[in-house]
């Protein structure tokens, strides 16, 4: 889970806003496609879903994000139907794989499985 859960204009209470439900699994394919830079394929297989539902999970939560931004509207990180899975393998430390000498919270952040309830 992320560590902040709600994301909101200045100034406004969050109770005068509208809000928007950003799912778990659609901030992890934001994060594994706009963050990391991932091609649709190789995002797909660290979420353990087909490349049509990654593309259909990332388009949904780009469509939710924007909407927020542009029409001032608090944007909520809500749970979803996701189940957090054991690392996809060894991989090198680097360009966004959280490695600790990039200050970026421990070897095993961001290199995470995330995969749907249902679905192996």
């Amino acid at each position: 889970m992320p560590q902040a859960t709600y994301y909101k204009p200045r100034g406004v209470p969050l109770r005068a806003l509208q809000q928007v439900a950003l799912t778990v699994d659609e901030l992890e394919a934001l994060r594994l496609a706009d963050l990391e830079g991932l091609y649709q394929e190789e995002a797909a297989q660290r979420m353990n879903v087909s490349r049509q539902t990654f593309g259909r999970i990332v388009e949904a939560a780009r469509k939710k994000v924007a909407d927020a931004l542009v029409n001032g509207k608090a944007l909520s990180i809500e749970g979803g139907p996701v189940e957090v899975g054991e690392p996809a393998g060894p991989q090198p430390y680097g360009r966004g794989a959280g490695g600790p000498e990039h200050g970026r919270g421990g070897p095993m952040r961001g290199r995470g499985r995330c995969r749907r309830r249902g679905q192996d």
